[in-house]
């Protein structure tokens, strides 16, 4: 495994405005297992933010979803200058890797298709 597969400093959202904007301006898409938002960031790199409250489970489920959350955006690194935001939802953690990799992509796809309004 290269250095350059790990999930870097500068691919986090961490300020709390960052997320608010995402919220607010970003796309949204609903999926099975995660609420996924989606913003232009007019950076090089694409950034995570993940949003595991408390209502989703206790700290041990939180990490587990968030270390597989960020597992997968590091191995679907297909949008750059992307803040991507994700909502995790209960059946998360029963989901396989594969599964949560396949609906990541169909949202970004779905994200990055031009809309036909």
């Amino acid at each position: 495994m290269g250095g350059s597969d790990r999930f870097r400093p500068e691919e986090r959202i961490r300020r709390r405005v960052d997320y608010q904007r995402v919220y607010q301006t970003g796309i949204r898409i609903n999926g099975r297992f995660s609420t996924m938002f989606f913003l232009p960031n007019h950076q090089e790199t694409a950034r995570l933010g993940i949003a595991a409250t408390k209502k989703f489970g206790g700290a041990v489920q939180r990490n587990r979803a968030k270390r597989l959350i960020r597992e997968v955006f590091r191995h679907n690194k297909i949008a750059p200058g992307v803040d991507v935001v994700v909502v995790p939802r209960r059946g998360l953690l029963e989901a396989g890797l594969t599964v949560l990799e396949a609906e990541y992509r169909t949202s970004l796809e779905r994200r990055l298709r031009p809309s036909r309004r």
